[in-house]
């Protein structure tokens, strides 16, 4: 159900989030659809990990040269969707996407294990190999280029934000075979609607 001080679909989230990481915690409540349109004029759909969000949208990190990296600079419009099967909830977002700030991609780059550091270097999203053993011999490469030393952050590789101008939560009930939806619309004002319907 949507709480009557939800004015805004991020405090929304951050509810139904917090409760589904809880409940559900073997299930990854971050993982999200990721949709944007092809530079072949074509939707494409993945999975990527919700990294962290905020009041302005929600970041996710990638390679700049991947698919969904070239899709997104001559297209921005892109959705994002959350199935929570286990709790019977399905968050769909719609909006704007943007590079962020580059400290800030430097910042959770650190953050990361050493291996996921490496894997930014030795793997460049959408490239086709022609063997596993180019891979391995990356990997020896960049050990033995950065032993000893901070991994630096790749300059391919960095965060996007999707920032929402509509959000809409469905929550099932089976027994009734009716889902409620909270839809929220930004307003010119950068204002949320909020309307609630059944279907």
């Amino acid at each position: 159900m949507s709480s009557p001080n939800d004015h805004n679909p991020i405090q929304h989230f951050q509810r139904w989030f917090q409760e589904v990481d809880i409940a559900h915690p073997e299930d990854e409540a971050n993982a999200m659809l990721l949709s944007t349109i092809g530079i072949d004029g074509f939707p494409k759909s993945r999975i990527v990990l919700l990294k962290r969000f905020t009041w302005e949208g929600f970041i996710f990190f990638t390679n700049y040269n991947s698919e969904k990296g070239r899709a997104i600079a001559v297209n921005n419009n892109a959705s994002i969707s959350f199935n929570w099967v286990a709790s019977k909830r399905e968050i769909l977002i719609s909006g704007k996407v943007e590079k962020i700030a580059k400290n800030l991609s430097e910042g959770y780059f650190k953050s990361r294990p050493e291996g996921s550091k490496l894997s930014t270097w030795i793997s460049k999203q959408s490239e086709v190999i022609s063997s596993r053993k180019i891979l391995e011999d990356r990997l020896k490469y960049y050990e033995t280029k950065f032993k000893n030393k901070n991994i630096p952050k790749p300059e391919y590789w960095g965060g996007y934000i999707i920032k929402p101008n509509l959000m809409e939560f469905i929550k099932h009930d089976p027994l009734v075979g009716l889902s409620q939806i909270t839809k929220y619309v930004l307003q010119p004002d950068y204002s949320w609607s909020k309307q609630i319907y059944f279907r």
